[in-house]
């Protein structure tokens, strides 16, 4: 759904912002800013309880996106079953690194993070700003796959951790 003005979405579309995840154009709206008409997207989250107004002359360089294609939800699936890759750098560093991909709005990325901060039941418990980051990519993956199979959060999260339960055990010190 490409035009020559960037990208056009309907009224009722699932849309992904990177910072925030799958929302819905709610409308698209014509304001006036500094004297000038500006049209926007009306794109509301509901499980933020959030509205936000993106201009549609900006929409593609805000990262607004349409939901992710089959063919990338089948990558980022695939990514999950994958052996974690935790590089032996200090939290903070890749804690950002972390946070970075989860807000970058890429299925793959996203997948990427709760892949590496995943913990097995036989395995040692996570901090809490781990579980946290773990936490707020597993919601943003579920909310996305959710969204494009049509089934609530909790049956998307279900099919993540079924993936999630297929990945090999990760080696003592798993090092990329």
């Amino acid at each position: 759904m490409t035009s020559k003005s960037g990208l056009e979405f309907k009224v009722g579309d699932h849309v992904v912002y990177p910072a925030h995840g799958v929302g819905t154009v709610a409308a698209i709206e014509t304001q006036e800013v500094a004297g000038m008409a500006l049209e926007v997207y009306v794109v509301t989250f509901a499980h933020e309880k959030m509205t936000l107004r993106v201009p549609t002359k900006k929409a593609k360089t805000a990262g607004l996106r349409s939901l992710a294609a089959e063919d990338v939800v089948g990558k980022a699936l695939t990514t999950l079953k994958g052996r974690a890759r935790v590089k032996r750098t200090m939290w903070s560093r890749r804690a950002q690194e972390y946070e970075a991909k989860i807000n970058s709005g890429d299925l793959i990325s996203i997948a990427e993070v709760v892949r590496d901060l995943h913990r097995a039941d036989n395995q040692p418990e996570q901090s809490y700003s781990e579980r946290q980051l773990y936490e707020s990519a597993l919601d943003r993956m579920a909310r996305e796959v959710a969204a494009i199979e049509r089934i609530d959060r909790d049956a998307a999260v279900a099919i993540l951790t079924k993936s999630l339960s297929k990945q090999p055990q990760p080696q003592a010190a798993a090092a990329a």
